[in-house]
C-alpha cells in the first residue's frame, strides 16, 4: 500500500498518521483539516482556554519538528467535499482530488445549532477565544443545554464572575447518561456555586435579546451558547456510497468499506466487548482508535484485532472529578457501590442485563477507578461486582477502598 490519505486533522487523524509511520508505512501520507490549525487538543478549550489559564499556545498536539518528522503531506484549511470509492480519490474544497490505496476517516463532528443568529458554540480553538473575549465580570451568559460541555462552561464562567443561567429540557440534567441520583447530585453543585438551572424547558429560537422558550418566554442574556449535541461530519460523504447512519458505520475493525476505515468521533462501529455498536465522542477513544484504525488498514485481513475497549471519559466542574468507564448510557441499573454521594467522594456501578457495563467516580483515588475500569473490561456480573449490604465489609471482589457510607442507597434504579 502506496498512497494514504487521512481526513481529519484532531487527535484521531493525528493518531493514525503517526501509527501508520510506526507501523512501516513510508509511502506517501497526506493529512487533511479543514481547520488552519496544526493537530490540537480540544478537552482544554472548555476549561483551561476558556478560563484564561492556558494560553492557546500550549494546545498543539505535537511540536512543529514532530510533526515534520512525519513527512506528512499537510493540508490545512482544507475541507474534503467528496468521495470517490471507484477512483480511490478524496476531492478537496479548493478543486483538487488526492488518490489514495487506503483512507481513514476522521472528520469528528460539528455542534448543533438553534435557529437564530448570535449564539455561541464550542468545538473549535477560535469558539473557544470568542466565547472567551464575553465573559467578563457581570455579564449575563445562558447556556442551552446541560450536558457536560455546558456544565464545563458554565462552572467556568461562574469562576470569572459571569452571571449565569442553564437551561435543560429534561427534569434532571444527565439522567439519561449517568442516572438521576448522579444528575440531581451534579445539579446540586452548580446551584451552590449560584447558577440559575432551569430545567424541563425548551429553547426553540435564538433572538436579538436572549432565547425564547416554547411557551413564549424570553430569557433575556447578554451571551448565548448553544451546547445541545454534536452532529458527525459525515456530509461531504452523502454520495460516496459509504453506509452513514449517526456516523460512518464501520465493522469491529473500524473497516467501513474496502480499505476504507474510520476512527474518532465520526466512527460508529461495532464494540464486541459490549455487543453494540457504538459512536464515542471522547479524546481518549479518538486517539485509541485512530492508532486502531491504522494498525488494521496496514495489516492483512487475517491478521486484524478488533477495536473492543472500554470507553473513557472525564470532566471537571468546581474543583471536582469526574471519570467514568464504560458504557452508561441505556443502563437498567445504576448502584452507588463505594464512597458517600453526600460527600462528593463515590463510585456509581452500572448495569445492563446481568453485567457490569460502566462504573462513575467522583473524587476518588485513580487505582480505584483503574480497579472499575478492569471490573467492566472483564465482563464482570453484575452480582459479583455489586456487593449486598451484608457482604460488603467483606469486599468480595477487592475494589473497594473500605468506604462503604454510600451502600445504604446502593439499590438506586433507574
Amino acid at each position: 500500500m502506496r498512497r494514504i490519505v487521512v481526513v481529519g486533522a484532531s487527535a484521531a487523524g493525528l493518531a493514525a498518521a503517526e501509527t501508520l509511520r510506526r507501523a512501516g508505512h513510508d509511502g506517501p501520507l497526506t493529512l487533511v483539516g479543514d481547520e488552519p490549525h496544526a493537530p490540537y487538543d480540544r478537552p482544554p478549550l472548555s476549561k483551561q482556554i476558556l478560563s484564561g489559564t492556558w494560553p492557546a499556545g500550549r494546545l498543539p498536539l505535537r511540536r512543529d519538528e514532530d510533526l515534520d518528522a512525519l513527512d506528512l503531506d499537510l493540508r490545512w484549511g482544507t475541507a474534503a467535499t467528496g468521495l470517490d470509492l471507484a477512483d480511490r480519490a478524496v476531492r478537496l474544497a479548493d478543486g483538487s482530488r488526492v488518490p489514495y490505496d487506503g483512507l481513514i476517516v476522521a472528520t469528528g463532528v460539528r455542534p448543533r445549532r438553534l435557529p437564530g443568529e448570535g449564539a455561541h458554540v464550542l468545538r473549535t480553538l477560535d469558539d473557544a477565544l470568542a466565547l472567551r473575549d464575553v465573559l467578563t465580570p457581570g455579564t449575563r451568559l445562558v447556556v442551552v443545554g446541560a450536558g457536560f460541555l455546558g456544565a464545563e462552561v458554565a462552572a467556568v464562567a461562574r469562576g470569572l464572575g459571569v452571571h449565569v443561567t442553564l437551561l435543560e429540557p429534561s427534569p434532571v440534567p444527565l439522567a439519561h447518561a449517568v442516572g438521576t441520583e448522579v444528575g440531581g447530585m451534579l445539579s446540586r453543585v452548580h446551584l451552590e456555586h449560584g447558577v440559575e438551572l432551569r430545567t424541563s424547558v425548551t429553547v426553540t429560537e435564538v433572538v436579538e435579546d436572549g432565547v425564547r422558550l416554547a411557551d413564549g418566554e424570553v430569557v433575556e442574556a447578554d451571551e448565548i451558547l448553544v451546547a445541545v449535541g454534536s452532529l458527525p461530519n459525515t456530509g461531504w460523504l452523502a454520495d460516496s456510497g459509504l453506509t452513514l447512519g449517526d456516523g460512518v458505520v464501520c465493522d469491529e475493525y473500524c473497516e467501513a468499506a474496502p480499505g476504507v476505515y474510520a476512527a474518532g468521533d465520526v466512527a460508529r462501529w461495532y464494540n464486541p466487548l459490549f455487543g453494540t455498536s457504538m459512536r464515542i465522542e471522547h479524546r481518549t477513544n479518538a486517539a485509541e482508535q485512530g492508532m486502531a484504525a491504522a494498525r488494521n488498514l496496514l495489516a492483512p485481513p487475517e491478521a486484524r484485532t478488533p477495536f473492543a475497549p472500554v470507553p473513557y471519559f472525564w470532566s471537571d466542574q468546581y474543583g471536582l472529578r469526574i471519570q467514568a468507564y464504560g458504557c452508561l448510557r441505556g443502563h437498567d441499573e445504576v448502584a452507588v457501590v463505594d464512597g458517600d454521594m453526600a460527600e462528593r467522594r463515590f463510585v456509581a456501578a452500572y448495569r445492563r442485563g446481568g453485567r457490569l457495563t460502566g462504573a462513575l467516580a467522583v473524587g476518588m483515588p485513580p487505582r480505584v477507578v483503574r480497579a472499575w475500569r478492569k471490573a467492566v473490561a472483564d465482563g464482570t456480573a453484575w452480582h459479583e461486582a455489586v456487593r449486598d449490604e451484608a457482604a460488603a465489609p467483606d469486599d468480595p471482589i477487592g475494589i473497594g477502598t473500605g468506604d462503604h457510607h454510600g451502600r445504604e442507597t446502593a439499590r438506586a434504579r433507574q
